[in-house]
């Protein structure tokens, strides 16, 4: 098996919670009576530790990440309630079929490890994964390695038999410079040109094409 080892991204790979999300940013904007954002522009920071956001969004402008986060998190905490969030077609099957076939799975991501496991448990799915490395289990975010690197060190995973799966640009980063593979999923929040512009090794439409490539490595 050529990669015993899988790290997922949650939001934008495994659940689709752009929704909610986008809404929040925009209440936030809206309440520190910032410059206007498109979709797109709102997307590419999904992805990016809350803490660290607001610079992220506005990088020519003296935006408080602390002032930012503090609007999010009371705005997601009154719109998440309506929100229509599941998970992207194949994901709960996918998973199933990679953990039956021996694969390891973990989760880093830049939602709070709280917010993940509520997520998780809700799903029934908790115990697939043996660790959860959430933006506050971590002193350095995405595109930072940090977070995959805890994992590899906490369950002494070899980076060269894991792969780190996720949406955006920042997680492709986070991958490879931990020394793992990558997969970029076009379903998510991240752009293609800017997933193509990080060179993943794997870029796919669906999450099921991902057995597909792990199958295929394991007879290599």
């Amino acid at each position: 098996m050529a990669y015993k080892n899988l790290i997922f991204d949650f939001d934008g790979t495994l659940m689709d919670t752009s929704e909610v999300i986008l809404s929040t940013i925009k209440a936030t904007i809206s309440d520190m009576h910032l410059p206007a954002r498109t979709d797109a522009e709102c997307r590419a920071i999904i992805g990016i530790r809350t803490d660290e956001a607001g610079g992220y969004l506005y990088p020519d402008l003296e935006v408080s990440n602390l002032e930012f986060a503090r609007h999010f998190r009371s705005n997601y905490e009154r719109l998440k309630s309506d929100a229509r969030e599941k998970t992207f077609p194949g994901v709960l099957s996918t998973l199933a079929e990679l953990r039956a076939a021996g694969h390891r799975l973990a989760i880093a991501s830049s939602r709070r490890e709280s917010s993940l496991r509520d997520y998780l448990q809700g799903l029934g799915v908790e115990d697939w994964f043996e660790m959860v490395v959430g933006a506050d289990s971590v002193t350095k975010g995405k595109p930072d390695p940090e977070p995959v690197l805890r994992v590899l060190d906490s369950l002494g995973w070899n980076p060269r038999e894991t792969m780190v799966i996720g949406d955006a640009d920042v997680d492709i980063l986070m991958g490879s410079r931990a020394g793992c593979k990558t997969c970029a999923v076009t379903y998510g929040n991240g752009s293609l040109q800017s997933l193509e512009a990080v060179n993943p090794d794997y870029m796919i439409d669906q999450i099921t094409t991902l057995s597909e490539i792990l199958a295929e490595e394991s007879e290599t």
